[in-house]
């Protein structure tokens, strides 16, 4: 629901503008003075639009639009006067007003007014979000968030920005990470400097140490010219290590190493280069429960873990699911050229009720194929068949199989490496552990077994394999190394 300000000195007139917002489905916010609905507009309480009264004492509605255009306050502001002369609308509109009316307005006149203006408003905030995203400049109110969850990262966000301090942002897959990342960098002193991107998970480990720190003519095969690297490229700004958790041991020391002397060194170089740049790091995974495992470096978790961030799964923050619906269906629909007012009751009711385990990424790609299916100018529960087929499916689903856990049930992050695998034929253990000699098959043996099974059985997914594993994926490509399977995975994904 749309907050509205309505700005008036008359008390009957505030009260009836108010219902007329209210029976809009809107909740309408009042100010009796130019001042406080300037105090208002500046807590950043999300305000849609603004009904604002030109004739007040003090602080007139000219000074209010004066004052906002000043402060840069986008929000989209109607006029309302009793002064019906041209003068007036002109000197209004010029201020910044994008609506007017005469008093007394018919309801129905002021309902498309206000719904117009809340629609512009949302438009204008898609544009602005977009330039901040391409000038590295985003901000906190690029965020779109209406929970108290939501506001307690907002607060730690804002108090990171104004450290120069590494920041560790934890939280599953599609929650936004990268998003909190670049608020950070945009609000903070190095806003509109490089902000580079690293992930981690998606770069071979025979290749990360040169993406990270650069490398020198025909060090790795293939590569032609020199590669200043990713660190390098941040110079003076931000870099964020998406995924930091997926790091070779090997590369995190390095890593670790150019942080604390500020320079990195170049694979094939002879002389370090200086870097300065601030580190953000980012997981899925409990950054903790990696290191205690052996699978993260303990001291350069205690250097990352400075300024900690967990980021809720959506399905903990209900209260974000309209308004993201909202944002989403209105960036698709003018990309498309489609016009579509908003979601219905039902159809926020249908998402409400959904678990989003891939979160607002879900949520967002659900939108987007909604808006691209409806026939009509408001998203109906017809317009989201995935939706409502994975819900029936999953009621299905448990009713013959309880037992066992939905392979796109949401899983938190703390238990991110506990995977519940489908039952298979158990093995005697004479068939499992006892060598052809008769004795226990020495326990190298059984662990390159298993990973061979895991290999085949998921199809050589590397991510997959891992998770199933219970091990990072830098462990992983580590065993595969001692047993002599790298070659084989490679050949599969050739």
């Amino acid at each position: 629901m749309f907050r509205v300000l309505i700005v008036d000195d008359d008390a009957v007139q505030l009260r009836l503008t108010s219902e007329v917002a209210a029976r809009a489905g809107f909740q309408p916010i009042t100010a009796t003075s130019g001042q406080q609905a300037l105090d208002l507009l500046r807590a950043d309480l999300r305000i849609g639009a603004v009904v604002l009264d030109l004739v007040m004492p003090d602080l007139d509605g000219m000074a209010v639009l004066e004052q906002m255009r000043h402060g840069r306050i986008a929000t989209p502001v109607i006029v309302q006067t009793a002064d019906p002369s041209l003068e007036t609308v002109v000197t209004a509109m010029r201020q910044g007003a994008v609506d007017f009316f005469v008093k007394p307005v018919a309801p129905e006149r002021m309902i498309v007014s206000l719904r117009n203006a809340v629609k512009l408003g949302e438009l204008e905030s898609l544009v602005r979000t977009d330039r901040a995203r391409l000038a590295h400049t985003m901000g906190l109110a690029d965020i779109v968030a209406r929970s108290p969850a939501m506001d307690r990262v907002l607060s730690l966000c804002a108090k990171a920005a104004r450290t120069t301090l590494p920041v560790l942002i934890e939280g599953e897959a599609g929650t936004g990470k990268d998003l909190l990342a670049r608020v950070i960098h945009g609000t903070g002193e190095r806003a509109g400097r490089p902000f580079v991107t690293v992930n981690c998970a998606n770069i071979p480990p025979s290749r990360i140490d040169a993406v990270l720190f650069g490398s020198r003519r025909g060090v790795i095969a293939g590569d032609n010219a020199d590669s200043a690297g990713k660190l390098a490229e941040a110079h003076g700004g931000t870099i964020l290590l998406d995924e930091i958790g997926e790091l070779p041991l090997d590369t995190q020391s390095m890593l670790l190493k150019a942080l604390e002397r500020g320079e990195t060194e170049p694979l094939g170089g002879d002389r370090p280069v200086r870097v300065n740049v601030r580190l953000l790091a980012s997981t899925s995974r409990r950054l903790l429960n990696l290191a205690r495992s052996g699978d993260f470096r303990e001291d350069l978790y205690y250097r990352l873990n400075v300024f900690p961030i967990y980021l809720p799964p959506l399905r903990d923050r209900p209260e974000d699911l309209p308004a993201l619906a909202t944002v989403f269906a209105t960036r698709h629909a003018a990309e498309t050229g489609k016009r579509i007012a908003g979601l219905s009751e039902a159809a926020l009711g249908l998402l409400k009720a959904f678990a989003w385990p891939g979160n607002v990424g879900q949520l967002e790609n659900s939108v987007y194929r909604a808006v691209a299916l409806a026939a009509t100018t408001v998203l109906e529960p017809v317009d989201f068949p995935h939706i409502v087929a994975q819900g029936s499916g999953r009621a299905e689903a448990l009713r013959h199989a309880a037992t066992f856990a939905s392979p796109s049930a949401p899983v938190h992050i703390d238990d991110a490496r506990v995977h519940k695998r489908e039952a298979v034929r158990t093995l005697p253990a004479t068939d499992r552990f006892v060598a052809d000699t008769g004795e226990v098959a020495a326990l190298a043996d059984v662990e390159r077994e298993l990973i061979v099974f895991a290999l085949v059985r998921y199809g050589y997914r590397m991510s997959r394999v891992a998770r199933a594993l219970g091990i990072g994926r830098s462990t992983l490509y580590r065993k595969l190394r001692e047993y002599g399977l790298d070659e084989g995975v490679a050949s599969h994904a050739a």
